[in-house]
């Protein structure tokens, strides 16, 4: 779906059939960095904003309830912004590239470089979808001494090839059902294996 040969992928859904275009993600989406309000103020923590850190995304596709959370005084006086449904947090440092779409509205730490679509252009999970080659992007453009990172400058001059925002919804949507089904089968093997783990214990004296 995304081997890309100039200007078309080489597997396509036959009702579409207009050029991909290579934009840069800048031009498609706002990068947003995160921060951190300054943990001896207690009244900037334990709010209700959702507030993630790098540890919390990769495992899953969406996240909707962070661990830590931060006030509305702790969110105005740190660089950690409000960031919409649909966001694709992007880890930039120590790490770079795990993913995860926010469910819920929230905001992150120094550690992302995070997507916010711009509707008209990009579509949440076509982008999230292209994990893995903004993964290479970044690990490729990083810089630093002690350890990589890349910043939101740079992100955003990541090319990337595109087709029309409804080719791009259709195209999420094939695969969020495949996504789906790859997550259903993964808990029945999780299920199965401590099943049989249960067993082993009871069974074998």
């Amino acid at each position: 779906m995304f081997s890309i040969n100039d200007t078309f992928p080489n597997l396509r859904f036959k009702q579409f059939n207009d050029k991909w275009k290579y934009k840069k993600l800048g031009e498609v989406a706002d990068i947003v960095s995160g921060g951190t309000p300054d943990t001896t103020k207690h009244d900037y923590w334990n709010g209700s904003i959702n507030w993630y850190t790098p540890a919390e995304v990769g495992n899953n596709i969406f996240v909707s309830d962070s661990q830590r959370k931060i006030t509305n005084i702790g969110l105005e006086n740190s660089s950690a912004k409000i960031l919409p449904v649909g966001t694709v947090l992007f880890t930039s440092r120590a790490g770079i590239g795990k993913t995860a779409i926010l469910k819920e509205k929230g905001s992150t730490n120094q550690g992302f470089q995070s997507i916010v679509p711009k509707q008209k252009f990009l579509d949440s999970y076509f982008i999230f979808s292209m994990s893995n080659i903004l993964k290479k992007y970044g690990e490729s453009h990083g810089a630093g001494s002690t350890f990589l990172e890349i910043s939101g400058k740079e992100l955003a001059k990541a090319k990337i090839s595109l087709p029309s925002i409804t080719e791009q919804k259709h195209i999420s949507k094939v695969l969020f059902k495949l996504d789906t089904i790859i997550t259903f089968q993964k808990q029945e093997i999780d299920n199965l294996k401590k099943l049989k783990q249960f067993l082993l214990q009871n069974m074998f004296i």
